[in-house]
């Protein structure tokens, strides 16, 4: 049990190394994406310049993926209120497991559920999830990094949204 837990540990190191190393840098512009939605509707990232938006990325079945949506969901009210999208790019999921897993997991109301063609996971170089990023007004990121807290992730957006963006 104790050498599971070592090489446990070790994997961990191995894949948190990796992220840091693929993460993108404060100020970086965000990659452009465009993908489908499961409303049928195409997203482009871009499109949404001039608002706030927080990316996650992640899949149906990482346990770590659905506390980040929890996460999220307890964050809505102060999302919503101040007009934030969030975005989900589900990177290794059928069109069925999303429907299915935002039937019964909890997740911001106002969620955009995009399904990966494989650009996101190449554009954000993506080894370890979820990821989550926070693009401000200005198209730059912000925040690049795992799992968040709901009073985390408000703690970094309000001084964007008095501050007009500057990080």
């Amino acid at each position: 049990m104790k050498a599971a837990r070592i090489f446990l540990f070790l994997t961990v190191l191995l894949c948190l190394g990796a992220v840091t190393a693929s993460a993108l840098e404060f100020g970086d512009p965000a990659p452009d994406f465009e993908l489908p939605g499961l409303d049928g509707k195409t997203f482009r990232l871009s499109d949404h310049r001039g608002q706030i938006v927080i990316l996650k990325l992640g899949t149906t079945w990482c346990p770590t993926c659905k506390q980040q949506s929890f996460e999220l969901a307890e964050a809505a009210p102060f999302l919503k209120k101040n007009n934030i999208k969030v975005v989900e790019v589900f990177l290794q999921d059928t069109r069925e497991m999303i429907t299915e897993y935002l039937a019964k997991e909890r997740h911001p109301e106002e969620l955009i559920p995009l399904l990966d063609d494989g650009q996101v996971r190449q554009k954000y170089n993506v080894y370890l999830i979820p990821r989550l990023l926070v693009v401000n007004r200005e198209f730059q990121i912000v925040r690049d990094g795992s799992l968040l807290t709901s009073q985390a992730l408000q703690n970094l957006i309000r001084p964007m949204l008095k501050k007009g963006d500057k990080g």
